[in-house]
């Protein structure tokens, strides 16, 4: 059973809804906590929560423990702000960006800063200058993966150059920090390669005369699965939203995490039609018999992935369809029964609004019942009755980041279990800050 007896009511102008469960981030952030005891937590909130919503997200990743938020834009980090993040709840830290940025209205929001060109160090101290303030910063080494970040050997000049301006007093150097390449292959003889680089760039800093307050580098694999990277903080961002980054290693519950978001859609058409019928765009699949056809009203405008069409295009996204409307839905979702439904692979093209199922020819569904296209689970390849965002990144060939972070914005965000919030998010949330749902009920934001 789903442990869940009531759903949220679906939105009343569009057939579709993510349910995303705020008790599941916070419960994901404890556990992620117990990973690395000793380390400040971040939790990465940025492209809008991983498609969970900024706000929302934010807050309740904080109700678990997190200290730290990250962005990747700078508006990001300022909408947090603005929703009333203060800095006496989080430090935020965001790391990317253009010339052009406004460095001002991050240094005057209490917001750190990421720098991984000379242009980046000497626009933040300008903008330090200019309110009146010091900017905190954070240097990013490029310590193998080829991205951002100042490459080791420009890191002295970058060094020296940080040190003259915090001998000025218009930047004070925190951290220093790089992203790993490997780390979803444990034991990849990259991530050690990279410590070694990480750790010479600290003692390049403090050599400067510069107190390094974080070295950072643990996204959420090596949160999970490399303890000798955890340094003073982590950055776990996918497991925040309860999905594993070692989908190959580990299922998400076998790390203490449940994923925290639900998709599911009303049926919009259910008609039959004879063997032979072709379905959907170029007809890639054609029905093998008489059969029941449902239309999913999803589709690639909507962020399902169009590489997961089923017929002679691959495999097909997964649906759980014939079960209960809280299939997929809450912390007792991950179990085997399947409260009397069924998985279905999408027929044929993934469309720009809609998918097509073959139901079958004895197919009892009706326009209007709830497939369930992802849920709370650990997926089928875990005796899950109701497929897994990993599951439908199998189908797509690509990973469950951008399953999720691809839900396009015309689906509702249907917020549960904010209850597990503190008094002023829950008030903060309220002003409209967030988006919550108006059709939320109360007894819709616990769960049963």
């Amino acid at each position: 059973m789903t442990g869940v007896t009531s759903a949220p009511a679906f939105p009343a102008d569009f057939p579709a809804r993510a349910v995303v469960d705020l008790e599941a981030v916070r419960d994901n952030v404890r556990a992620l906590r117990d990973h690395a005891p000793s380390s400040a937590l971040m939790a990465v909130v940025k492209a809008d929560a991983y498609g969970h919503g900024l706000v929302p997200s934010a807050w309740a990743a904080l109700a678990g423990g997190a200290t730290w938020l990250g962005v990747a834009q700078a508006s990001e980090a300022l909408a947090l702000r603005a929703a009333g993040v203060g800095p006496d709840d989080a430090r935020i830290l965001t790391w990317l960006a253009a010339p052009g940025v406004d460095f001002a209205a991050l240094v005057e929001a209490d917001v750190d800063v990421s720098v991984a060109a000379a242009w980046a160090l000497d626009g933040v101290a300008a903008a330090a200058r200019a309110t009146g303030r010091t900017a905190r910063v954070h240097l990013k080494v490029d310590t193998g993966l080829g991205r951002n970040g100042v490459m080791p050997a420009d890191l002295p000049a970058a060094v020296a150059r940080a040190a003259a301006l915090q001998a000025e007093g218009v930047v004070r150097v925190v951290g220093v920090w790089t992203h790993l390449a490997y780390a979803d292959a444990p034991g990849h003889p990259t991530i050690a390669a990279q410590r070694v680089v990480l750790d010479e760039a600290v003692r390049t800093v403090e050599a400067a005369g510069i107190d390094v307050e974080v070295r950072h580098a643990a996204n959420s694999a090596a949160t999970l699965t490399a303890p000798a990277l955890h340094y003073d903080l982590v950055r776990p961002g996918i497991s925040v939203y309860g999905l594993s980054p070692v989908p190959q290693v580990a299922a998400a519950s076998s790390f203490g995490l449940r994923p925290a978001m639900t998709l599911q859609a009303r049926l919009a058409t259910v008609k039959d039609v004879p063997a032979g019928h072709g379905v959907s765009y170029a007809h890639l699949y054609t029905t093998p018999q008489a059969t029941r056809l449902g239309v999913v009203p999803l589709g690639y405008s909507d962020g399902i992935p169009r590489h997961a069409s089923g017929g002679s295009a691959g495999v097909g996204g997964p649906m759980y369809v014939g079960g209960p409307p809280t299939a997929g839905v809450g912390p007792g979702a991950r179990g085997a029964d399947a409260d009397g439904g069924r998985v279905l692979r999408v027929a044929g093209r993934v469309c720009m609004d809609q998918v097509v199922l073959d139901l079958g020819p004895y197919a009892s569904e009706r326009a209007g019942d709830v497939v369930t296209l992802f849920g709370s689970t650990d997926g089928l390849a875990h005796a899950a009755a109701v497929p897994s965002a990993e599951d439908w990144a199998q189908a797509a060939d690509t990973i469950s980041y951008e399953i999720v972070t691809r839900l396009g914005a015309r689906v509702p965000r249907v917020y549960v279990g904010q209850d597990v919030l503190g008094e002023r998010a829950r008030a903060a949330l309220g002003r409209g800050g967030a988006g919550l749902r108006a059709e939320q009920t109360p007894e819709a934001a616990r769960w049963s």
